[in-house]
């Protein structure tokens, strides 16, 4: 009860933060986009490419991280650009303020990153804690059947078995040559089984 409330309440806190941070990342790069001679609609839209490929990057590797796959190098790739854009553009917006305002400027991009690996990892470990316990399920439930005791029959004593049972069967035993075919011996050997057979009866 107690790591689930600890779960919660820091997963709360870093949505919390990354709310915050998207939202002062994405004026500043509105901002910046509007100052270099976008503006309307594509001004409004541009920051959100920079942060949604972030979002988007790390949904992938995250799904790979639960599938126990490596992730994609398309991913790697895009959350690495990604983080590169966003701090760039506000360390550009606050570079006019100089390295004081450029830092500044830059905090909340980093915020946001910092928040979007802080739950991702939260998720990752989610996932490792639920697994061991969906194996334990599946072996309380899947049990082993028990190994056979009866002894396995040769071919040689499965063709004189069949061939016994046959004779108090009606109408004749199964011939020779079914016998060969079905057990796979040669024939001259299933002649031979059932004449030792037949010799052994007491007259």
């Amino acid at each position: 009860m107690v790591d689930r409330l600890i779960r919660i309440t820091t997963a709360l806190a870093v949505v919390a933060v990354a709310v915050v941070a998207a939202i002062i990342s994405y004026r500043h790069a509105y901002e910046l986009v509007h100052s270099h001679g976008e503006a309307g609609t594509t001004a409004r839209l541009v920051p959100f490419t920079v942060d949604g490929l972030i979002w988007a990057a790390s949904m992938v590797v995250l799904d790979a991280s639960r599938r126990k796959e490596p992730a994609p190098a398309l991913a790697k790739w895009s959350l690495a650009v990604g983080i590169v854009a966003t701090v760039g553009a506000n360390v550009a917006h606050g570079a006019s303020h100089g390295v004081i305002g450029a830092l500044v400027s830059a905090w909340p991009a980093l915020a946001l990153v910092g928040s979007f690996e802080l739950l991702m990892t939260l998720t990752r470990t989610a996932a490792r804690h639920a697994a061991p316990a969906r194996d334990d399920e599946r072996t309380t439930v899947e049990q082993p059947e028990p190994p056979s005791t009866e002894p396995e029959q040769t071919p040689e004593q499965a063709v004189l078995a069949e061939y016994l049972a046959s004779l108090d069967g009606p109408g004749r035993p199964v011939s020779q040559r079914y016998l060969a075919e079905k057990h796979n011996i040669d024939r001259r050997k299933v002649k031979q089984i059932i004449t030792n057979a037949v010799d052994a009866v007491p007259a």
